[in-house]
């Protein structure tokens, strides 16, 4: 995942897919197409994507605050989530996955 920033500032995080020929052009962007109907609180909104011979990108809106893996799997970090916010998040989860299927 990388970084950047739009001419208008925007702030945002590129997903660079792997170069391996597993996923066709067709395929790409009928996922990029699903993805982007996904409007959802609890899912990051995608941006944009790029597909330009071997390379494949998708861009997505930056999230400030580093990954929920990041407070769940370190030991300081972890402290930091009592069972309350245990509780939201698996809820803002389970919401969001209910909203895919």
């Amino acid at each position: 995942m990388f970084q950047g920033v739009l001419e208008d500032g925007k702030e945002i995080a590129v997903k660079q897919l792997a170069k391996t020929p597993t996923q066709g052009l067709r395929e790409f962007k009928n996922e990029v197409i699903s993805i982007s109907k996904l409007q959802h609180r609890n899912l990051v909104k995608l941006l944009g994507y790029c597909a330009e011979g071997a390379e494949k990108m998708l861009i997505y809106e930056y999230m400030p605050n580093k990954g929920l893996d990041s407070f769940i799997f370190d030991r300081t970090q972890r402290v930091l989530l009592d069972w309350h916010a245990h509780y939201h998040i698996i809820n803002g989860i389970a919401r969001g996955l209910l909203y895919i299927h």
